[in-house]
């Protein structure tokens, strides 16, 4: 028994990989990824520009997650590309490359960069909900359909869009109608839900600096709203795109149920920030033994198959 998937025609080893974001900035974090039992190495989402983040304390464990504000730190995107061959020579791995504007014009520039790059997959990330002073891209639908109608014009490489938590069925009508349009291969769903408020009661103060205390949820918490997000975009889709579940998945049952939603593969998080590498290798197992007690022969024979009451 084994997990391997495909995304965008991407052949991956095993159905769980890293979310952009956790432990992924250097190319000593991307290569103790390689390493370990995620199937792809997928990059911090980066920047025109290096960027230092928000101040600290800026992300937090909790029992049932996470809360961070981390302000999107990264090296820039040309140092990403220049890292990218010496991952593809040391790793027999996709790579993701993830690609955050700081403004509008600033997307095309990096997705043409990549573009040209020896990249395998490139993941526009519209929900980054931690920059002070900047909206989520993928809540404004017309900013949305004119930043994808002018990237997705000569794309050569294999492209998804990192979506924030939708809750009402008419923004997943409207978002679906849009991605529609265009030669989008996959979304990745959900971004960490945005701009929650974790206290501490003992010292009567936010978990986290930046924003005043609010900052992105992730973990336990969000894992109903990512399966509702996956579910509700592969219902509309059907195969026309691949859908990546990430949201409190820590393990193989986790991961089994954005399968039955109709997740194509997983991508951890808060998971790999709290127990660190050994995650991948044992969601994957205890995932493998799922689907054999259940007599799946394979990922496809059980993906999406979600029982109705």
């Amino acid at each position: 028994m084994n997990t391997a998937t495909q995304v965008a025609g991407v052949q991956l080893g095993s159905y769980v990989f890293n979310a952009a974001g956790p432990k992924d900035v250097t190319y000593e974090e991307l290569q103790v990824i390689g390493q370990s039992g995620s199937s792809a190495i997928t990059m911090k989402s980066c920047t025109i520009e290096p960027r230092e983040g928000n101040e600290e304390p800026r992300y937090k464990d909790v029992p049932l997650g996470s809360i961070n504000s981390m302000g999107l730190p990264n090296l820039g995107y040309k140092e990403y590309l220049r890292i990218l061959p010496l991952l593809k020579n040391k790793f027999d791995k996709p790579i993701v490359a993830s690609l955050a504007g700081m403004k509008p014009e600033d997307i095309p520039v990096l997705v043409d960069a990549f573009n040209e790059s020896d990249i395998d997959i490139i993941e526009l990330n519209l929900s980054c909900p931690n920059l002070k002073g900047k909206p989520q891209i993928a809540y404004d639908f017309e900013m949305t359909d004119a930043i994808l109608r002018d990237v997705t014009k000569n794309l050569k490489k294999p492209f998804g869009i990192k979506l924030p938590p939708y809750f009402d069925p008419v923004h997943w009508d409207m978002a679906t109608e849009i991605f529609k349009k265009y030669p989008i291969d996959f979304l990745c769903c959900i971004n960490s839900v945005g701009n929650t408020l974790i206290i501490d009661p003992e010292t009567e103060r936010p978990l986290i600096k930046p924003k005043g205390g609010f900052g992105g949820l992730g973990g336990d918490f969000i894992k109903p709203v990512a399966l509702a997000n996956v579910r509700a975009f592969s219902e509309r889709l059907g195969e026309k795109m691949a859908i990546i579940g990430v949201g409190g998945i820590k393990s193989g049952t986790d991961a089994f149920e954005f399968l039955l939603a109709g997740a194509d593969a997983v991508q951890i998080g808060t998971q790999f920030m709290k127990e660190g590498p050994e995650c991948f290798g044992h969601i994957d197992t205890e995932l493998q033994a799922i689907l054999k007690k259940k007599g799946y022969k394979d990922i496809k024979a059980a993906k999406g198959k979600l029982k109705s009451l």
